[in-house]
């Protein structure tokens, strides 16, 4: 790798998905104050919803991940509209 061509803050950070419980290390520079002791050493956390371990995509299973109620909210206010 060329020397000074990376911002400061690009380090090893462990990557958690918060579906599944996954973890994975890479490097970056996320900000975060989170931290998680992974493979014996304590890294800084940032935690990721869905990731290609959970996507539906990746993984070829059908899945509804719904973190805010948009399913629901669609729903009560459509309802089952089959005729």
């Amino acid at each position: 790798m060329k020397k000074g061509i990376h911002p400061e803050s690009y380090r090893p950070v462990v990557f958690k998905d918060m579906s599944n419980g996954d973890c994975f290390l890479s490097r970056s520079t996320c900000a975060t104050k989170d931290t998680i002791e992974f493979e014996g050493e304590t890294y800084p956390l940032v935690k990721l919803e869905i990731s290609s371990s959970s996507h539906p995509f990746y993984t070829g299973k059908s899945k509804l991940v719904d973190t805010a109620g948009r399913v629901d909210k669609f729903l009560s206010r459509y309802g089952n509209r089959k005729k």
